[in-house]
């Protein structure tokens, strides 16, 4: 009970951090303390802190202990090492020439063929390269690109809403790039054949009618914006950099699951960025911790959970399980929601359809319903006011691209 109760403060918080920011200005001598408390990425690390000291009362320093080994960090880790080898100046490079000759495929002005191609095919790649590395190409592109500059506020919600929602669905064409697939992808039998069959098309149309309305809807002012130069640049790293960067990413992806392998094989790429640091930017080493402590929170947190989770799940028929998993999963992380339906018993095949379709719909609605948002939101909450993306802002832009994608879900064969 006690830690459902922090969960509920803590989801509570992270609706609140423009009010933090704001105490920061009304009371600067503890402006610290408020602007620590503002930054999203923190206040589940900071729940989940409160949550083991009243373990420690409880339960005892060897109990509280007990539970923390008991959970699996894995996937914070992951996330910390493939944000900052994704975000490496190769990788970025790479990625905006791939998306750029997409672009020219386009029928469409420079600008808005290339934001089309950011907010389709980048969602897209998350199914290869993992979503938290797509998540963080894609984001800082469009930072770079479009939200320089003083960009519309309606806009830069508009385009977090629906990267949000694509990179959550469009990691389902395979079975090990989503973390809501891959909690079930083994114990259910989730290969390639049946992602791409099951959930990939259907995903990869959404994606595409979310993006293509968002570019339709700011069509005049991706009409005024200028041909950047930078998105004309040609690559300035050579060809041998980057590809042991790719390399470094694609080993990194293929052992997402051993920490060990893919923390040291993350040693050697820090080693190797040092040692050429002329073909490489500053590493976003700060974000990718702050992600990684967000999640590590959250899964402190989540752990304590199950008891109410799993009773609601289970007694839900098809319909029901999808519409509730899309609301269940814009207040707890969608790959824990999945994870704990995974554990009920003789469950039917339209249970696990439902669950996970509902699990990936929802994952754009706030920034701890999947687990590359707090990526995303890292790397561009700083070009909103106040540097804080609010959370209500961002649950109605995700809104019509999370209804898109449960039409898509729910309504074709």
């Amino acid at each position: 009970m006690a830690a459902a109760a922090i969960f509920a403060v803590a989801v509570l918080h992270t609706f609140s951090t423009r009010s933090f920011e704001r105490m920061a200005h009304i009371q600067p001598r503890h402006a610290g303390l408020w602007h620590l408390l503002a930054e999203v990425e923190v206040v589940f690390g900071f729940w989940a802190a409160v949550l083991i000291a009243f373990m420690v009362v409880q339960m005892g320093r060897t109990g509280a202990l007990a539970y923390l080994e008991s959970r699996n960090f894995t996937e914070p880790a992951f996330v910390f090492v493939v944000m900052v080898i994704a975000a490496s100046r190769p990788i970025i490079q790479m990625a905006a020439a791939l998306l750029r000759l997409v672009s020219h495929l386009i029928p469409l002005s420079q600008p808005a063929a290339y934001y089309l191609s950011l907010l389709s095919v980048g969602p897209l790649l998350g199914s290869f390269i993992t979503e938290p590395a797509a998540m963080t190409l894609t984001a800082l592109l469009l930072r770079d690109r479009y939200f320089a500059g003083g960009a519309p506020r309606k806009f830069m919600y508009a385009t977090v809403g629906v990267l949000f929602v694509n990179v959550s669905i469009g990691g389902t064409l395979t079975p090990y790039a989503a973390p809501p697939v891959l909690m079930v992808a083994e114990q259910w039998g989730f290969d390639l054949p049946f992602m791409l069959q099951t959930f990939g098309w259907k995903a990869a149309l959404a994606v595409v009618v979310n993006a293509a309305g968002a570019t339709f809807l700011f069509r005049h002012h991706l009409r005024k914006l200028a041909v950047s130069p930078a998105s004309l640049a040609k690559l300035d790293v050579p060809a041998w950099s980057s590809g042991v960067h790719l390399a470094f990413l694609g080993t990194v992806v293929a052992f997402n699951h051993h920490p060990i392998v893919f923390l040291a094989l993350f040693m050697f790429f820090l080693g190797f960025a040092e040692a050429y640091k002329r073909y490489q930017s500053p590493l976003i080493l700060r974000e990718g911790l702050l992600v990684a402590f967000f999640l590590a929170g959250l899964v402190v947190i989540g752990g304590q959970q199950k008891w109410w989770l799993q009773p609601l799940l289970s007694n839900m028929g098809p319909t029901m399980l999808f519409t509730g998993a899309t609301l269940l999963t814009a207040v707890t992380d969608n790959a824990a929601l999945t994870y704990l339906g995974s554990l009920v018993d003789g469950v039917s095949d339209e249970f696990k359809y439902s669950l996970v379709a509902g699990a990936v719909t929802g994952g754009g609605l706030t920034v701890i319903a999947n687990a590359p948002n707090p990526a995303g939101f890292a790397i561009l909450k700083n070009s909103f006011e106040d540097g804080t993306i609010s959370a209500g802002g961002l649950a109605l832009a995700a809104l019509v691209p999370t209804l898109v994608a449960a039409a898509a879900f729910q309504l074709l064969p």
